[in-house]
C-alpha cells in the first residue's frame, strides 16, 4: 500500500508487503512534489526534450530531489546533462565500449562492483590505497578509466539496479560503496586528483541521487587534509552519506553487508573463485546453470 499521505501510487512491480518507500520516492509524494513531477515530465515533452527510455518518473524524481524539488533547476540540470551525453558519447560508450584491460587495472586500482548489503543495494569498493600511478598509466589513461566509470554508471542505472529490484521485491535506487584507503599517501593521492575530482562531478551532476551509503576505511592520519580539499566539491546531501571510519571499521561494514557478500578482506566471508574484484557477482550476473 502507498503511504497514506502519498499523491502517487506505489511503483509497479514491487513484491515486498513491508516496502516503506523514503520521501520523494514514487509511493511517497506530497502533492507539491507530484505536481513538480508532472510540471517538469511536461516541460521536457514540450520543449522535444524528453526522452521516454531514459526520463521515467523515477529517474525525473532523482534529478527533483537533487536540486529539492526546484522544478526549473531540476530541468536545467537535465538540459545540461543530455548535451553532457551527446558530447561524451554515452551511447555510443554502451554500445561499443570494451575494457580490455581491466585484469591488469584491477591490480594497480581495484574498482569493482559485488554483491549487495543488507538493504539490497549493489556494493561498490574502491580500494585507492593499492593505486600504482606509474603502473597504471602505463596500460591505461585518464580518459580510459572515465569512459569505464561511465559506462559502469549506465551498466549500474541500466541492469544493475533492476536486478536488485527484482531480488528484493521494490526499488533499490542507490549504491553502497567502501573507499578503501589502507597504504594511501598523499602524494599518490593529489597525482590523481583529477580523476578523482572528475569522477565526483560525473557522479554528483550526471547521475545523481545514486548514492546510498558510503563508508571510507582505513582514513590515515592525513586524510583530514585531503578531505578538506574533496568536502567543498560535494553538496550537503552527499557529504551527510559519508562515513569515515579509521582501521576499526569491520563491526560497521557487517552492521550493513551480509558476512557472506562481504569480501574477506575487509572481515567477511566471501572468497570468489579469482578473486571478488573480478568475479562480478551479484543479482545482475545470477549463476549460469549446469548443463544437463
Amino acid at each position: 500500500m502507498a503511504t497514506q499521505a502519498s499523491a502517487s501510487p506505489l511503483p509497479a512491480g514491487v513484491t515486498d508487503p513491508n516496502y516503506k518507500p523514503p520521501p520523494g520516492r514514487l509511493g511517497n509524494l506530497t502533492v507539491p512534489q507530484q505536481h513538480a513531477l508532472d510540471t517538469l515530465r511536461k516541460r521536457l515533452q514540450d520543449d522535444g526534450l524528453f526522452v521516454p527510455e531514459r526520463m521515467d518518473d523515477a529517474t525525473l524524481l532523482r534529478f527533483l530531489r537533487a536540486r529539492k524539488f526546484d522544478v526549473e533547476k531540476a530541468l536545467a540540470m537535465i538540459v545540461s546533462c543530455e548535451q553532457w551525453r551527446k558530447e561524451f558519447g554515452v551511447e555510443e560508450l554502451w554500445n561499443n565500449f570494451d575494457f580490455k584491460e581491466k585484469a591488469l587495472v584491477d591490480k594497480y586500482y581495484p574498482q569493482y562492483y559485488h554483491k549487495t548489503d543488507k538493504e539490497g543495494r549493489p556494493l561498490y569498493v574502491e580500494r585507492l590505497g593499492l593505486l600504482d600511478i606509474k603502473a597504471l598509466y602505463a596500460i591505461t589513461t585518464q580518459e580510459r578509466q572515465l569512459q569505464r566509470l561511465v559506462y559502469e554508471y549506465e551498466k549500474f542505472l541500466r541492469e544493475r539496479l533492476p536486478a536488485c529490484s527484482r531480488a528484493v521485491g521494490h526499488p533499490v535506487e542507490t549504491s553502497c560503496t567502501i573507499l578503501d584507503l589502507a597504504n594511501v599517501s598523499l602524494s599518490n593521492f593529489y597525482r590523481v586528483k583529477d580523476y578523482v575530482m572528475a569522477a565526483a562531478s560525473i557522479g554528483q551532476d550526471r547521475y545523481p541521487e545514486t548514492m546510498g551509503k558510503f563508508y571510507i576505511i582505513n582514513a590515515p592520519w592525513a586524510f583530514s587534509t585531503v578531505w578538506t580539499f574533496i568536502k567543498p566539491w560535494l553538496d550537503e546531501a552527499t557529504v551527510a552519506k559519508i562515513d569515515i571510519l579509521g582501521s576499526s571499521y569491520k563491526d560497521k561494514l557487517l552492521a550493513q553487508v551480509p558476512a557472506e557478500n562481504l569480501p574477506k578482506e575487509f572481515g567477511g566471508l566471501c572468497q570468489c573463485p579469482g578473486g571478488c574484484s573480478l568475479s562480478d557477482a551479484g543479482p545482475w550476473n545470477p549463476p549460469k546453470e549446469p548443463q544437463q
